[in-house]
């Protein structure tokens, strides 16, 4: 049974900067794409990053180019989201998702076969 567990949320000032975990674990994930997607009140669920657990290969949502890092590291079956300089317009819950590579598009959270709980992100200005 696959597991995903984030963890890392919280509330930080503009400007600022955390790091979420999301813990996999219930099979191989070599084959596996895995992403994290947002959700504000109010708003549709987000494309934020993915990578791709075999080569470390990374994708990244227009709003977060150049301010989040994607990252997995192989032996703790851990993906982390690194997010700089925040900005109000980040607050979300943010969800890791699991989806086998090639399964479609990777920015389309219905291609994803499985999600988080989520953790909550508060940017405050």
């Amino acid at each position: 049974q696959v597991q995903l567990v984030e963890s890392g949320g919280g509330l930080v000032q503009a400007g600022g900067s955390l790091r979420l975990s999301c813990a996999a674990s219930g099979r191989t994930f070599s084959s596996y794409t895995m992403g994290w997607f947002r959700q504000a009140p109010g708003k549709e669920r987000e494309f934020v990053a993915a990578i791709r657990w075999s080569d470390g290969f990374t994708y990244y949502g227009d709003s977060v180019k150049g301010r989040f890092t994607i990252s997995r590291d192989n032996a703790k079956n851990t993906v982390y989201l690194q997010m700089n300089s925040l900005k109000p317009e980040d607050t979300a819950v943010y969800y890791c998702a699991g989806k086998i590579t090639g399964s479609g598009w990777y920015s389309s959270s219905r291609r994803y076969d499985y999600w988080g709980q989520g953790t909550q992100v508060t940017v405050s200005s």
